[in-house]
C-alpha cells in the first residue's frame, strides 16, 4: 500500500492532473510488487516505493518538498522493520535527494533510531550518500506556493488553494507499507513537512509510533496527515494496539483509530495499514486521501 496525501484535494481539478496522480501510484505499487516478486524484502520494497514517491514533484517529499520559512527544504523520514521493530529516521534534513534511504542507513548502519539536522548529514557524509545541490529542490511550484504563503501571513498546507481558506486542505506526505510472502511487515513516511513552517519544526513523520510503524505480531501503518495531532495520539501505534489487545483485523483497528483521532483531537488526515494476515485497510478524517494497493497479490486499486 502507498499513499501520496490527504486533504480535499482541491489541487486536482482537471483530469490531467488527476491522471498524473493515479499513473504515478500504480507505476509506484507495480515495482513494489516486482522487488518482492523477485525476493525482495518489504523492508526493501517500502524504500524502493517512497524512493519513488520521493523523486516525483507531485508529492511532498524529496524533489517535491515544501520550502520553510527562510525558502529552505527541511525534511523527515523514517523507516521500520517489523521483523524486529528495529527503526530508522532522520529530521530537519536538506541537501538529501531520499531522505527515506538516508533514514534507512540509520536503521542498518547506526546504533541510533534518529538523526537530526547536520548531524544526519555527517552520518550521510559518513556512509558516502551523496549531498543535492539546494536549486535541486526550488520547483516552480513550490517557490510559488511560498510567496503565496508569505503574502498571507500564514502557514500552508501543500497544494493548498492560495484563493481559498479552508480548514480541510492537502497534507503532502508520503508513505509505503508492505507484507511479503514470508509475512514479514514493514513501513516507510516522508515528507517536506508544512509550506513557510518554522525552521526546526518536526511533525509525526519520523516518528516511531506517530507517522510509522511495523510490527510482525500486528501491522504495518503509514499516516499523512497535520503530524501534531498523530503525534499527541501516537495513532500509528494505537492502531496496532488495538490489533495487539482485542485481536483487531486491519479494517476494524483502523476504524477503531479513526474514531479514536477524531475523538481526542479533531485529527485530520488518514493512514494506511496492513496487518499480518496480509488485510489492507484506509482510513481518513478529511474529505480525500491519495492511496492505493494490492492485496494478496490480486489486482492494483488507486483512488482519491
Amino acid at each position: 500500500m502507498i499513499h501520496g496525501g490527504a486533504g480535499t484535494l482541491d489541487n486536482v481539478k482537471d483530469q490531467k492532473t488527476a491522471v498524473r496522480y493515479l499513473e504515478s501510484l500504480r507505476r509506484v505499487l507495480e515495482h513494489g510488487r516486482e522487488v518482492m516478486q523477485l525476493g525482495g524484502s518489504a523492508l526493501q520494497a517500502v524504500e524502493a516505493c517512497a524512493s519513488l514517491l520521493e523523486d516525483d514533484p507531485l508529492f511532498n517529499a524529496g524533489y517535491g518538498s515544501v520550502l520553510n520559512e527562510d525558502g529552505k527544504v527541511e525534511m523527515d523520514a523514517a523507516i521500520m522493520d517489523g521483523r524486529d521493530v528495529s527503526a530508522g529516521a532522520v529530521a530537519a534534513i536538506d541537501a538529501i535527494a531520499n531522505p527515506i534511504q538516508l533514514a534507512r542507513l540509520v536503521l542498518s548502519e547506526s546504533e541510533h533510531v534518529m538523526l537530526i539536522g547536520e548531524g544526519a548529514l555527517r552520518f550521510a557524509d559518513h556512509c558516502g550518500m551523496p549531498r543535492a545541490l539546494e536549486t535541486y529542490f526550488y520547483t516552480p511550484e513550490r517557490i510559488e506556493q511560498l510567496k503565496q504563503a508569505k503574502r498571507k501571513h500564514k502557514l500552508m498546507l501543500d497544494h493548498d488553494d492560495a484563493e481559498e481558506d479552508s480548514e480541510d486542505q492537502k497534507y503532502g506526505t508520503i508513505g509505503a507499507i508492505a507484507r511479503d510472502p514470508q509475512g514479514n511487515l514493514a513501513a516507510a513516511t516522508s515528507t517536506g513537512g508544512i509550506v513557510n513552517k518554522r525552521i526546526g519544526r518536526v511533525g509525526d513523520s519520523p516518528l516511531v509510533g506517530a507517522g510509522v510503524y511495523a510490527d510482525n505480531e500486528t501491522c504495518a501503518a503509514s499516516a499523512t496527515g497535520y503530524g501534531e495531532d498523530f503525534m499527541r495520539t501516537v495513532i500509528s501505534k494505537t492502531i496496532s494496539d488495538f490489533i495487539y489487545m482485542k485481536e483487531m483485523n486491519a479494517n476494524q483497528a483502523t476504524k477503531a483509530g479513526i474514531d479514536y483521532l477524531i475523538r481526542k483531537v479533531k485529527g485530520r488526515g488518514g493512514l494506511i495499514v496492513i496487518d499480518k494476515h496480509g488485510n489492507c485497510a484506509s482510513g481518513f478524517t478529511t474529505k480525500k486521501m491519495i492511496h492505493g494497493w494490492i492485496e494478496q497479490g490480486g489486482v492494483t486499486n488507486v483512488r482519491f
